[in-house]
């Protein structure tokens, strides 16, 4: 059905969610009403149970094909954050396609760390690394106290979805935001930073293979894998996150469930860190490396 003709016939929102149910359904879809629901909300950027009770909402051209389209992504394996093109993060809705990772409620979970470890005072940098759909430098920008935010990434399609966020959400922001492009935090080696924060990079090459068909076959290899042994990007980001970071700075990780205490221990040898410690996430899970920036330049006392 073309747009016009959604148009002409008067497309309702009661209408779509059985269309897509259908065709869900006879393409093997588990739960395919559900699934139809979590379609349109998205696209409309409402609570799930909204299609349920504005079902005599009629549906324009437009978003009639991008549910259509969404729903042959789907059938065809894509998350649904890929196939509506867009997810929910914090108080941010983002813009989300193949070339980022799908933003996560763990990585939420370190933004509240990081705001809570900063606190109510104002000022200073903030560092972003690895920072894909801008998820986390853009609510910084948008929660947080900073003077500025910043974000770095090794991928130009990562930068320029990044960018595109911060547009939409400008009017959110009360930081300015801006992106380079580099590995890690290599294109801000001259800044002096309050926080870095990062979700790198964490899985074996060899995991790959175990990861959900969802994750290996859809979401970006240079955000999931990180060398043999899933540390190397880590390791990499302590070392350079102790030269960037300003006496008495934050450095804030989310890291792999199974390799919590590696990275403890990891950023334990680099002598600039004190006050290791690891958070948990909301399973229960140990998820979180948190340290501060010895006071002292030479990492003794602080």
């Amino acid at each position: 059905m073309t747009a016009e003709r959604a148009a002409a016939e008067g497309v309702t929102v009661s209408r779509l969610l059985d269309d897509l149910a259908r065709s869900l359904n006879a393409r093997g879809i588990a739960e395919p009403f559900s699934e139809a629901r979590e379609i349109i909300a998205a696209l409309y950027d409402v609570p799930r149970f909204w299609p349920l009770m504005n079902g005599a909402v009629e549906v324009d051209g437009p978003t009639l094909e991008r549910a259509r389209a969404a729903a042959d992504l789907r059938a065809h394996g894509a998350p649904l954050a890929y196939a509506v093109g867009r997810a929910a993060f914090r108080h941010l809705t983002l813009d989300v396609d193949e070339r980022v990772l799908i933003p996560r409620p763990e990585t939420e979970q370190l933004v509240d760390l990081v705001l809570d470890e900063v606190g109510s005072t104002d000022g200073g940098v903030a560092i972003d690394v690895g920072t894909g759909s801008g998820a986390i430098a853009l609510a910084l920008a948008a929660e947080g106290r900073f003077s500025r935010v910043y974000g770095t990434d090794v991928s130009l399609d990562a930068l320029a979805v990044a960018r595109r966020n911060a547009s939409l959400a400008a009017s959110m922001l009360r930081a300015p935001v801006e992106f380079f492009h580099g590995s890690l935090l290599g294109p801000l080696l001259d800044v002096r930073a309050r926080v870095v924060v990062s979700n790198p990079p964490y899985i074996a090459l060899g995991e790959a293979v175990v990861l959900p068909a969802s994750v290996r076959n859809w979401e970006p290899a240079v955000a999931l894998y990180s060398g043999t042994d899933g540390m190397s990007a880590t390791a990499r980001l302590v070392r350079q996150a102790a030269d960037v970071l300003a006496p008495g700075g934050l450095l804030a990780i989310e890291v792999d469930v199974r390799r919590a205490s590696l990275a403890a221990e990891l950023v334990s040898r680099e002598r600039r860190f004190h006050a290791i410690r690891v958070e948990l996430d909301l399973t229960g899970r140990e998820r979180f490396v948190l340290a501060r920036r010895h006071e002292s330049s030479d990492g003794e006392g602080g």
